[in-house]
């Protein structure tokens, strides 16, 4: 599904990914389409059954890590807010969630040396004002995860690297250091547990909001392919981008024919987007097997 059309409730807004509606004042449809958004660039080729793969695992880890923070969820069965004949456009891939006010930032965290943080730090030694060690390779492993914010772009836009001193500005100083502190341990907690899987979460965003009383929840998504790298244990080694199960199959795939980052995207091959498709599924079958 590359667009939901949900009549019975008034549309929001369409991210890049998910299609919001509204449910009375208070609560909010978030449809998770099968869009892929590569280098902030809205593809036109939608990839099978991502929608319904990007919910489960964000459920998944909703639940295993409602003890650090409070999320969004309400419970409420999508199917049950929507006119019967639009129930198949929610089952599987919508989340019913309570509305709040959304803090401007993505709190990313690093725990690795890839992306824009391995450019970064070959040009400074720093990712977003942070001093790293001297000799890093890519896909290091940094001694302990960092704090690494970002401004939240529109559709089309590129987000933008911030210090934490900025961050302070946005959102001032206490939010910013309850939002570093929450993101990390959340972080840490998923990157421990996904190594028993045999998955490296190199990184990773959240996004934030507050409730009426300024209580921080976690909200959107969360380590999921489109929101972390995932890259397999197995066959880890510093200094490659190593393999991964995540968007950068198709970012690679995009650099390989020379996409320069501005839409309008390419379409995308069947092959490429059932492999992008394969690989998601791979990370949530992983992660959220049994312990054996």
């Amino acid at each position: 599904m590359y667009n939901s059309s949900i009549a019975s409730l008034p549309l929001i807004a369409r991210g890049k990914v998910r299609d919001i509606y509204a449910v009375g004042n208070d609560k909010l449809l978030l449809v998770t389409s099968d869009r892929l958004s590569a280098y902030d660039v809205i593809l036109p080729t939608p990839i099978p059954h991502k929608g319904e793969i990007l919910v489960s695992l964000a459920n998944f880890w909703f639940a295993k890590l409602k003890h650090i923070v409070p999320n969004q969820l309400t419970g409420i069965d999508p199917e049950t807010v929507v006119a019967p004949d639009e129930r198949d456009q929610v089952r599987g891939r919508a989340i019913v969630v309570k509305r709040y006010k959304v803090l401007p930032i993505e709190a990313v965290v690093r725990g690795y040396l890839e992306g824009s943080g391995w450019a970064e730090y070959q040009q400074s030694q720093s990712v977003c004002g942070v001093k790293l060690l001297p000799g890093l390779q890519r896909a290091s492993k940094l001694p302990q995860p960092i704090f690494t914010p970002a401004t939240k772009a529109e559709a089309g836009e590129h987000d933008e690297n911030i210090d934490f001193a900025t961050t302070e500005k946005i959102i001032g100083a206490e939010r910013a250091a309850e939002v570093r502190d929450t993101a990390i341990r959340l972080y840490t907690e998923a990157a421990d547990f996904a190594l028993t899987k045999g998955i490296i979460i190199a990184d990773t965003k959240f996004e934030f909001g507050l409730d009426d009383n300024g209580v921080l929840h976690l909200i959107d998504e969360a380590l999921t392919p489109d929101s972390s790298r995932f890259w397999p244990l197995a066959s880890y080694k510093v200094g490659e981008s190593p393999e991964s199960f995540d968007k950068q199959y198709i970012r690679n795939w995009l650099d390989s024919i020379g996409f320069n980052r501005k839409p309008p995207a390419p379409d995308v091959p069947a092959e490429i987007a059932q492999k992008t498709s394969d690989k998601y599924r791979e990370a949530l079958t992983r992660l959220t097997a049994p312990a054996s």
